[in-house]
């Protein structure tokens, strides 16, 4: 057959194909021509999820007439003045109006201030107008039967719920980066939306507006800067997450991006702060040269290309990971609220934590002290501080009741953060009291980011020491798992746990991490194992492999849940947890303690 010129209609078809992949698409396109024109105020009108129905009006600055047609041919457009190298608009490709309007029927009206307003039609790929309308002001576009031209392409659509709910996250994610603009969404297939406009300013109530209010109570804000390019917007806690990555908002130079190196570089800061399988909130805006980004990469403009990756990611990671560790001790509101609204008359249980990593089932054992951090005066006496069940005069009672009452006498509560400790409930739990709030601290969970950030700190600077067994233990393994482990031998080393092949399916140990004190040296192999297959292949640093190593290695060296502590132990554990940045969550991501706020609780007994 020979070579053909395709119509121009068909051009157009397969164009529509790169930009307009469903109505959500459509949208999109429409609501930031909207910005471009300089809108204070867009309305969008949707009916069946966007396939029968998508009308954007706005009162930008409209179209005058002897530009209309213009405006629905390809690759005419108004936004590139100064080329590909300093692209200052959301769009520049002159691509959308065309490709809409060769899959569907298509009105254009729009008016210029101090002129008449006009309209174009058109009705599939056939364009007729200009001729005079009715409009206030601005313009506006009518998109309906989607696809009518391509009815190929109705199959791989959604249900109309389904799309209806993607157009609602489409103006929802611009939406954040305009706070200036009042954004308005209903139809006949949806509820209402309005998103009023806020100070520029003010950013964050738009987030709070967008996102929900518990993300303002529990984000940080953020402002760095590196070799002129900035990074602001704020960052969710670590134990404030959802299951997904849909609440982690992008934008560069205003446009809002899905790019996988900023979301990589996200996960990557976040690291051992987060529970597997969970992802953190946040908001992040990066202003970058335009010289030195390449938003070119695809019709639909939602990837970019950074002239120095590396640059960026490194302002992220370590922009966030920096404020995390500056915040200080501060855990989600999530964790206190679900438990007053479990307390709450007539409350149905629907809030539930997160989900726990898999159990490591150690045994029992004694546990080293980290070290001697300072005591918390009580009265006239002072506790030694530290955490080890070695101390002179500990009996290891059993008590007979659930809660162990601390006996203190007044203890200096509003003088510390996590306030001083009232009781252990359940042998699990440290309750204490601040100034103002009760305090209810995971003992596990809480040593055991202490040991872990100890564990770090130790192995980036040197080798751990090793505490030699007098009598090796062979522990035996699968023959996958026995070549992993031995493959990591001087991984292990360095962690002060020694081991070496025995046989074809066996490791034999010959001396454990000294600061762990005694551990049960076959289950902590088996677990290493067992982590070591997840990760297999992988392809992480060995930074990366050292910490994920120090967190398994953590929990069982960890205060188990189960063990009485003494009222200096559990002081000395909440002195420690203040001092050690990130202690708000443990290594798996969980938070390590609750607060409830006095006011709170007043109002559950209807004190307020």
């Amino acid at each position: 057959m020979p070579i053909q010129e395709l119509p121009p209609t068909l051009i157009d078809q397969i164009a529509a194909g790169e930009v307009v992949e469903r109505p959500a698409s459509v949208v999109k396109e429409l609501v930031e021509n909207a910005l471009d024109a300089g809108a204070t105020r867009i309305e969008i009108v949707t009916a069946g999820g966007g396939k029968a129905l998508i009308r954007v009006s706005d009162d930008g600055c409209g179209i005058p007439e002897d530009e209309l047609a213009l405006a629905l041919r390809r690759h005419c457009t108004s936004k590139m003045a100064g080329g590909l190298d300093a692209i200052a608009t959301l769009g520049f490709r002159g691509e959308a109006l065309p490709s809409i309007g060769s899959v569907a029927h298509l009105t254009l009206r729009s008016r210029v201030k101090g002129a008449p307003a006009h309209e174009m039609v058109v009705e599939g790929g056939r364009m007729s107008g200009p001729r005079p309308t009715a409009l206030g002001g601005g313009t506006m576009i009518e998109v309906r039967d989607l696809f009518q031209a391509v009815p190929a392409r109705l199959k791989f659509l959604k249900s109309e719920r389904a799309e209806a709910q993607a157009v609602t996250e489409v103006v929802r994610r611009i939406a954040l980066a305009f706070p200036h603009v009042r954004f308005e969404l209903a139809g006949e297939d949806r509820a209402e939306t309005v998103l009023a406009a806020v100070d520029t300013s003010d950013r964050i109530a738009r987030a709070a507006a967008v996102i929900g209010a518990d993300f303002a109570e529990n984000a940080l804000p953020l402002d760095a800067e590196r070799e002129g390019i900035r990074l602001t917007g704020w960052a969710g806690l670590p134990s404030f997450h959802r299951g997904t990555a849909a609440h982690q908002y992008a934008y560069v130079n205003g446009r809002p991006v899905r790019d996988r190196q900023i979301l990589s570089a996200i996960r990557g800061a976040y690291g051992d702060l987060m529970v597997k399988d969970r992802h953190p909130v946040c908001v992040l805006f990066l202003d970058v040269d335009p010289r030195d980004v390449d938003v070119n990469v695809h019709p639909a403009k939602s990837d970019v290309r950074f002239r120095d990756p590396a640059l960026v990611r490194g302002l992220v990671v370590g922009a966030i990971r920096r404020l995390m560790l500056d915040q200080g001790l501060r855990g989600s509101t999530e964790g206190a609220d679900g438990l007053l609204g479990r307390f709450r008359p007539g409350a149905t249980g629907s809030w539930q934590a997160p989900p726990a990593p898999r159990p490591f089932e150690a045994a029992s054992h004694p546990f080293r002290p980290l070290d001697d951090g300072p005591a918390l005066a009580s009265g006239r006496a002072e506790h030694k501080s530290g955490l080890s069940e070695r101390d002179a005069g500990f009996r290891g009672f059993e008590p007979s009741a659930r809660a162990a009452p601390v006996g203190l006498p007044e203890a200096p509560a509003g003088d510390y953060p996590l306030g001083a400790a009232r009781a252990q409930v359940g042998r699990a739990f440290v309750v204490a009291e601040t100034g103002d709030s009760l305090v209810i601290v995971d003992q596990h969970a809480a040593h055991e980011r202490l040991v872990f950030e100890a564990l770090k700190e130790a192995l980036h600077a040197r080798a751990l020491p090793a505490q030699m067994l007098l009598l090796p233990e062979v522990v035996d393994l699968t023959e996958a798992e026995a070549d992993r482990l031995a493959a990591e031998s001087e991984t292990l080393a360095r962690f002060g746990l020694v081991v070496e092949r025995f046989g074809p399916a066996g490791l034999m140990v010959r001396g454990t991490p000294a600061m762990l004190g005694e551990v049960d040296a076959r289950r902590l192999l088996q677990d290493l194992a067992d982590e070591g297959a997840e990760g297999e292949g992988s392809g992480a640093p060995l930074r990366a492999r050292l910490d994920h190593v120090a967190a398994t290695m953590a929990c069982h060296g960890s205060v188990r849940a189960g063990r009485t502590m003494r009222p200096e132990e559990m002081n000395a554990l909440l002195r420690r947890m203040e001092a050690v940045p990130g202690s708000g969550t443990c290594n798996h991501g969980r938070p390590t303690f609750i607060e409830l706020k006095l006011a709170d609780i007043e109002r559950l007994f209807g004190r307020r």
